[in-house]
């Protein structure tokens, strides 16, 4: 059963919520985050503090992890920043479009993270690991929430509801792009206990929705605290690691697009031929096709866009993994045709959330950036348990989920 804990968050005075919150880290470019650099409460001088650096300063150097350090503790000298004196849970609603899902900000067990219990869709990277890691030791922080499922359950939506409907939220803002963010503290102990309680009694699992990176990083420094004395009790701070726990039935993911650079190669004429073997091919003309139904592709080269579906016989229906249309569109062209063996690292492709757009795989090819570009049908949140479940991972990117929770306002210290 899942094991979470209520902690002394670390969080904007209220009337500087909306000026804290950023996007999380890994979703916005040292460039965008510049931008924000004359902005004195922004969170990003904590999670991006390259930006109060000169610009040829490396990111992953250690200069940077003090610079957040410097940061994160003068917003707590200058009250930006005020600690919970008692042990609470959070509720975080987030709002885009009129679609509304609400999460429990929470301490999630390490020990569970390493048992299965929080389960995991996708491979992380060394480097990225290391960068958390660093960010999490020096500043004595976690300040990016990692991003939790799970299935419904009564017995703790019913607390939620009833403390949402019967208590004013403590922030309540919306931010530049629309998105309205609401935040509730639990801060009574019998609900506190009671949350705790209906976790660990009626919640087998969680999964990791977004934020494998930051989960990863904080079971690394946990396993190393612990190696070097520092747990006594277990009960120790470092023994979590910050979340925001949603029910399934409230997200929605968005397709998660590829961008590659040339055709391997290949003439145009080659390649289109080439991806006739697997995929019946129709040529659509300048109006972008978004796909409508799984095992579709919209393709867009040299200002025309395609409408691919996968052939019967290049996928298995019966396999949690290659049913994805992830999984076809890299096992049957990209690595097939365009020679991509490895997303995570070949330097030829990228990756475009869907929250861009159509728009945002047109612009990369119409600028000579890019030679071709991918639509894909959105993972379902069904695929991303079953996958879980089976012990898989799925292929790098497969997810994009929309709204972003901010970063700032609700920090766990170590």
């Amino acid at each position: 059963m899942a094991n979470i804990t209520p902690f002394n968050g670390l969080r904007p005075r209220k009337e500087l919520a909306a000026e804290v919150a950023t996007l999380p880290y890994d979703v916005v470019s040292v460039a965008e985050a510049r931008e924000f650099r004359k902005d004195k409460y922004n969170f990003y001088h904590v999670t991006r503090s390259e930006i109060d650096m000169p610009e040829n300063t490396d990111v992953h150097g250690m200069s940077v992890y003090e610079k957040a350090k410097e940061n994160l503790e003068a917003f707590i000298k200058d009250k930006t920043l005020i600690q919970d004196k008692e042990p609470c849970y959070y509720i975080y609603e987030l709002v885009m479009n009129g679609r509304s899902q609400t999460g429990l900000v929470c301490g999630s067990s390490i020990d569970d993270y390493n048992a299965g219990i929080i389960k995991k869709h996708e491979f992380t990277r060394p480097e990225k690991e290391l960068d958390r890691i660093n960010h999490i030791t020096v500043t004595g922080a976690q300040t990016g929430v990692v991003f939790l499922a799970y299935n419904d359950c009564e017995s703790v939506q019913s607390i939620i509801d009833a403390w949402k409907a019967n208590n004013q939220p403590e922030y309540d803002f919306t931010g530049a792009d629309g998105v309205r963010h609401i935040l509730w503290v639990v801060d009574n102990y019998a609900k506190v206990a009671s949350i705790t309680h209906n976790f660990s009694t009626d919640v087998p699992c969680t999964y990791i929705a977004d934020g494998h990176h930051r989960a990863a990083s904080a079971a690394k420094v946990c396993k190393e605290m612990r190696e070097n004395g520092y747990s006594i009790d277990g009960n120790e701070s470092f023994n979590s690691f910050i979340t925001c726990i949603f029910p399934a039935s409230q997200l929605e993911i968005m397709d998660y697009n590829r961008v590659v650079k040339d055709l391997n190669g290949l003439s145009q004429e080659a390649f289109l031929e080439a991806v006739t073997t697997d995929f019946t091919l129709t040529k659509l003309g300048t109006d972008a096709f978004k796909p409508a139904v799984a095992h579709e592709f919209g393709m867009y080269m040299d200002g025309t866009w395609y409408k691919l579906v996968a052939k019967p016989g290049t996928f298995n229906d019966q396999d949690p993994i290659t049913v994805l249309d992830t999984s076809i569109l890299q096992n049957n062209l990209l690595d097939k045709v365009l020679g991509i063996r490895d997303q995570r690292t070949d330097k030829r492709i990228d990756f475009v959330g869907g929250i861009r757009g159509m728009e945002g795989l047109t612009k990369r090819v119409d600028s000579k950036e890019m030679a071709v570009a991918f639509s894909i049908y959105p993972v379902t949140i069904k695929q991303l348990f079953t996958v879980a479940d089976s012990g898989n991972v799925m292929p790098p990117k497969s997810t994009w989920f929309e709204p972003k929770l901010r970063d700032g306002l609700v920090v766990y210290t170590i």
